[in-house]
């Protein structure tokens, strides 16, 4: 019982603070609707594509639709073969008539390395392609959704000369299964971890640097070189020059996949895998935090097993229905953050908005899963291709799919 009450008081204090953290990140969410600013310098958008998702079109035109002055637009796919590649260039013929958006539009094929992952090397490529007079270049996923303002407000950060980094997050909105409702509690978890503080990370799919700052940090040559990872190769550069990662709320994207439950396992331990590799301290924390929640739940439900005493088990039970509150309160800021941030998605939040709370509860164990496996495995399949991460720097493309020839 002694040690129940003292795991009980830890994960009160944790949840506590997470709570606390999470009303940080809803008030900064707010805030941020306030004007971005008229700085606007001419950007470089880079955004790697590999087959065609459920809403590739509809992420397209956003991409193609932003209000922002200057903007070049590079897709880079790895082979001519992929089905991306011939969209992407019907696309830019009908954009070549009508015009509008990006002042240039670029395709690339990148080709394929073996000792670097295939997203990494698109952007390279990319990068090479950007024009001499870009004096931002900006990294996006064509399965998110940006707003009409997000490259603007995803620059505007930098004209604070203490900025080196501009990032967003992804944001998934709960589909219509399970898998999908599950899948976005466990990932906006992760996205509310961000804030006004100096320990954020950069997010490849919403990303932007100075291109001096690209150069200067000389990324491509030591932190993506032989790399899977392009978001935790320039947060490792930015940290390691003792500079700073806005996070900027505007830039929440959103998705909108449907999953199955494997899927999501399968992606949510691909990324604590990659966290395991590149960022080994924050992998450690998650493992204990998630750790804690668990051990602490299962040490009081055997407890209140073999409670006897009436007093014992209301104290057990006023313990671990505390800390169900204190998720599920956490959750219910989430939700309003997804209304806050996506209004036009009013109708499918007022449905299944309550999932980022009422499924708060299992995320924990769903982590513990990712965490435990993490520790383990050493290979991932990321859209075909299977990799094995060996260090941060070695990677070992193992096989490739069909649609990776």
């Amino acid at each position: 019982m002694k040690a129940f009450l003292i795991l009980g008081a830890l994960l009160a204090i944790q949840s506590v603070v997470s709570l606390r953290e999470g009303l940080r990140f809803l008030r900064r969410v707010r805030e941020s609707r306030r004007s971005v600013g008229t700085f606007a310098p001419p950007a470089a958008v880079v955004i790697p594509c590999k087959g065609i998702d459920p809403d590739f079109d509809v992420n397209l035109s956003r991409f193609l639709a932003q209000d922002y002055p200057r903007y070049q637009t590079i897709f880079v796919v790895a082979s001519e073969n992929d089905p991306a590649c011939e969209a992407l260039a019907a696309r830019i013929r009908e954009w070549g008539q009508a015009r509008g958006g990006p002042s240039k539009i670029d395709l690339v094929v990148a080709g394929f390395a073996e000792d670097r992952g295939e997203k990494v090397n698109n952007l390279i490529r990319g990068v090479a392609a950007a024009g001499p007079g870009a004096e931002v270049l900006v990294f996006a996923d064509i399965d998110a959704r940006p707003q009409r303002d997000w490259l603007r407000s995803l620059v505007a950060p930098l004209e604070d000369p203490s900025v080196t980094v501009s990032t967003g997050f992804r944001w998934y909105l709960p589909g219509r299964g399970f898998a999908s409702h599950l899948r976005a509690a466990w990932d906006t978890s992760i996205a509310t971890l961000l804030g006004d503080h100096d320990h954020n990370f950069a997010w490849g799919g919403s990303m932007a640097i100075r291109a001096q700052d690209f150069k200067r940090l000389e990324i491509v040559e030591r932190h993506w070189a032989r790399s899977l990872s392009d978001d935790y190769g320039v947060t490792r550069a930015v940290r390691a020059a003792g500079e700073k990662i806005h996070f900027e709320p505007r830039c929440l994207l959103a998705s909108c996949e449907e999953t199955t439950f494997v899927e999501f396992l399968r992606w949510s331990t691909r990324q604590i895998v990659i966290t395991r590799v590149y960022a080994p301290h924050l992998w450690q924390l998650g493992l204990a935090s998630s750790g804690l929640y668990c051990g602490t739940f299962l040490l009081g439900l055997v407890l209140l097993g073999l409670a006897g005493s009436p007093p014992a088990s209301l104290l057990i039970v006023a313990f671990l229905a505390a800390i169900l509150l204190l998720g599920a309160a956490k959750g219910r800021l989430r939700t309003a953050v997804a209304r806050e941030i996506f209004a036009d998605e009013g109708t499918e939040l007022a449905r299944f908005g309550a999932r980022y709370w009422q499924l708060a509860p299992l995320v924990p164990w769903i982590m513990v899963f990712n965490f435990v496996v993490a520790g383990f495995a050493r290979r991932i399949e990321w859209r075909g291709t299977l990799y094995e991460l060996r260090s941060p720097d070695q990677v070992r493309v193992v096989r490739r799919g069909e649609a990776s020839q």
